[in-house]
């Protein structure tokens, strides 16, 4: 994490202090059902509630005790114990660290999956007002980076509404996969605690008993979790290259909104760059970084190993902050986008009508011409107006062959731009219900 592209809320849930927090209610919790089960004393459990409950918890000093202990759990409860007091004995009984860990990482992770939930609706929402504000814009589409056929504007946003009302069903079904608590004690068996304890403390942090754990949190939910995100970024980055295209000098359809007292270039006073474009790429390499980690930190050596544990320490809270950041700004850069409609109609007139080539081609076969006559009749007249040589529908009426098939009232309406449009209602029913 760093603060350039750091949102505070975001970043409070993986700080030192929020960590304690966290490791302190599990642990607290964990007393109030070892006291209901006659375990320890109910004063116990109550003390360990009276005197941490409202504490700030000295981050340097545990660090200081984890100098000597070389181990965060023991410094933390080393801690503790300095606060609670004598009664502090009964904190942590039949527990291991991966108890705490894993069960607080858990929680850390369902926290940031609902930051970025509502970061994805705020995507969705800017997403549906363009769209719907760009309906029946027309534009080019493009294959292979080349002149296609006709499309809306509208559609490009619909297309990127639909995918991220993907994104966030898979991020919502990736919380549930990794809301998950454990509190089985060493190697996951039980044998020190009684799972009625685990029971307890997941209902109370808000999460579910893991199934089995084997003194860690089984890493496949956690991979599938990193992967989810990995998966968002890629999409954050598809529609940012979409932008970045469309900027060009040469196409200029749309472009990033350029505030007042914006410079552009050290050098180049003109400049109007797509740096928020050019930014979430970046910041979206970076989030699918984090799951080839995710995925190689499913292979533990038997019931526990720490392999895992210094990459997550990382990849926790990189991963969710930069996509939370890289979130929060592509909302914005939809919502202020420049659109150029003149422009993108400039451009789809650029060809000379050789965006019709299809409906030519089709009405040929209709009246007769074999599909592969009818495709040579329309290349041989598409390909002058491609080196710039003349008319598409000129060509296609001065043409004897064609005249065979078509009258000049026939090959006029194949280049009816309206033509390619007469389904946008459909699609958009189908992204965004009868709204």
């Amino acid at each position: 994490m760093i603060p350039r592209y750091t949102r505070p809320e975001m970043a409070s849930i993986w700080e030192p202090q929020t960590r304690f927090k966290i490791w302190f209610e599990i642990e607290a919790h964990a007393a109030d059902a070892l006291a209901e089960l006659g375990t320890i004393p109910k004063e116990a459990a109550r003390t360990v509630w009276a005197k941490a409950k409202d504490a700030t918890f000295d981050v340097a000093r545990i660090d200081e005790i984890e100098r000597e202990t070389k181990h965060d759990v023991i410094a933390f409860l080393t801690h503790l114990a300095e606060i609670v007091g004598p009664e502090a004995r009964f904190v942590h009984q039949g527990m291991t660290s991966s108890d705490v860990l894993d069960t607080c990482l858990n929680v850390q992770l369902t926290r940031a999956a609902d930051l970025l939930l509502a970061d994805l609706d705020k995507v969705l929402a800017a997403l549906k007002k363009r769209a719907f504000e760009h309906k029946m814009t027309p534009t080019i589409g493009r294959s292979h980076g080349i002149h296609a056929e006709p499309v809306t504007f509208g559609l490009k946003l619909a297309y990127a509404y639909a995918e991220f009302t993907r994104a966030k069903e898979r991020l919502i079904a990736a919380r549930k996969e990794v809301a998950t608590c454990a509190i089985s004690g060493a190697v996951g068996t039980f044998a020190q605690i009684d799972p009625r304890v685990e029971e307890h403390v997941a209902k109370a942090m808000g999460l579910v008993p893991e199934q089995i754990s084997t003194q860690v949190i089984p890493r496949d939910r956690h991979a599938m979790y990193f992967s989810v995100l990995g998966v968002i970024a890629s999409s954050v980055e598809r529609f940012a290259v979409e932008i970045r295209h469309m900027q060009r000098t040469e196409v200029l359809e749309a472009e990033e909104f350029f505030s007042e007292g914006q410079k552009g270039s050290s050098a180049m006073p003109h400049k109007r760059n797509p740096v928020l474009s050019e930014n979430l790429t970046g910041l979206s390499r970076m989030v699918r970084a984090y799951v080839t980690p995710a995925l190689e930190n499913v292979v533990l050596w038997h019931e526990r190993d720490i392999s895992h544990s210094s990459a997550e320490r990382m990849m926790g809270p990189d991963a969710t902050v930069t996509l939370d950041f890289a979130l929060a700004r592509l909302a914005g850069l939809i919502d202020k986008l420049l659109v150029y409609p003149a422009n993108m109609q400039k451009n789809l007139d650029r060809l000379g009508g050789l965006v019709h080539s299809q409906r030519v081609l089709l009405a040929l076969t209709q009246k007769g011409a074999s599909r592969e006559d009818a495709y040579k009749l329309v290349q041989r007249n598409a390909m002058p107006v491609w080196r710039g040589e003349g008319d598409f529908l000129q060509l296609l009426k001065k043409d004897a062959e064609v005249k065979k098939y078509l009258t000049d009232a026939e090959i006029e309406e194949q280049f009816d731009l309206g033509y390619h449009l007469k389904h946008v209602d459909t699609i958009f029913k189908r992204v965004f219900g009868e709204s």
